[in-house]
């Protein structure tokens, strides 16, 4: 019984190495060792449920992932909504892919934008920052950005094709290289607030308590779409459905380590419209 086992096993070996690799992208936003030990692991894991080889890679940038779902060279990837919703933007370039899955983080598949400032200050909400010192997490990020802007055009304090200077004031506007950068400005007075996403605040990722106590949140915006598992849309639809099978059965603590939280189907048009919305609006302003 154990050699036809192992002869078993040995066979489904066999033909799983000739079947052509699956390749699954993700998002280069964690630190390159941690990144490459996970890809092991998730490696194993997926190419054992789907019985193919499955490559995870980790591109450059969210550009490379696009092009590799348009071209055949990627499969699958796991990007920011705002990627995916910029792609799709592109009347010249439509998606090449589909989103088969989301993150669901706190059982919900969006967070909020928020605007924090030192504690103690007589703010009570965004309006008040007319004229004030502010940071944005970067040019590029989406609720340090791009969903604090949107809501701004929304409140009738921005006009559509101009820039956040009008509002905040020329010289005013600071754009850091990711969530803590915006906060550093706060903390140390050079800024009155910065835009984030409210699980830097609320987490223990980005900050830290002694931090975190000389802050509060005087706005929130949003919704901000979590992250998406996008498939090329050429995959045979039954690769397709073994991959996304393979992932949505992840054991949870490597698929919370990589993905951030469960991974649940959702309405791929009910899902991005918050993110297309914003991006047509701040698409035309003067960052």
């Amino acid at each position: 019984m154990t050699r036809l086992l192992a002869l078993i096993l040995l066979v489904t070996s066999l033909i799983a190495a000739d079947q052509p690799k699956l390749v699954l992208a993700l998002k280069p936003d964690k630190n390159p060792e941690v990144m490459t030990a996970e890809r092991g692991e998730l490696s194993r894991l997926l190419g054992a449920a789907t019985g193919r080889p499955v490559e995870v890679i980790v591109p450059t940038s969210a550009a490379v992932i696009a092009t590799g779902l348009a071209n055949g060279t990627i499969d699958a990837a796991h990007v920011a909504s705002t990627d995916f919703a910029k792609e799709a933007l592109n009347p010249a370039a439509p998606s090449a892919a589909r989103i088969a899955l989301a993150v669901q983080v706190k059982g919900q598949t969006s967070y909020r934008s928020i605007w924090l400032t030192r504690a103690g200050k007589p703010y009570s909400g965004i309006a008040q920052l007319a004229g004030k010192p502010v940071a944005f997490a970067s040019r590029t990020s989406t609720s340090g950005c791009i969903i604090p802007l949107f809501d701004l055009q929304q409140r009738g304090l921005l006009a559509a094709g101009g820039s956040p200077a009008d509002f905040f004031g020329v010289g005013n506007v600071f754009y850091g290289t990711g969530y803590v950068s915006a906060v550093e400005r706060v903390l140390d007075g050079s800024a009155e607030a910065a835009a984030v996403s409210d699980y830097v605040y609320e987490g223990d990722k980005h900050l830290t308590a002694e931090q975190k106590s000389r802050l509060m949140v005087i706005a929130t915006q949003g919704p901000v779409p979590t992250h998406v598992l996008a498939v090329r849309r050429a995959l045979p639809a039954a690769e397709a459905d073994a991959l996304v099978a393979a992932l949505s059965g992840l054991e949870a603590n490597l698929r919370d380590r990589v993905f951030g939280g469960p991974l649940v189907v959702v309405d791929e048009q009910a899902h991005m419209a918050p993110i297309r919305a914003a991006l047509a609006a701040v698409k035309a302003m003067k960052l």
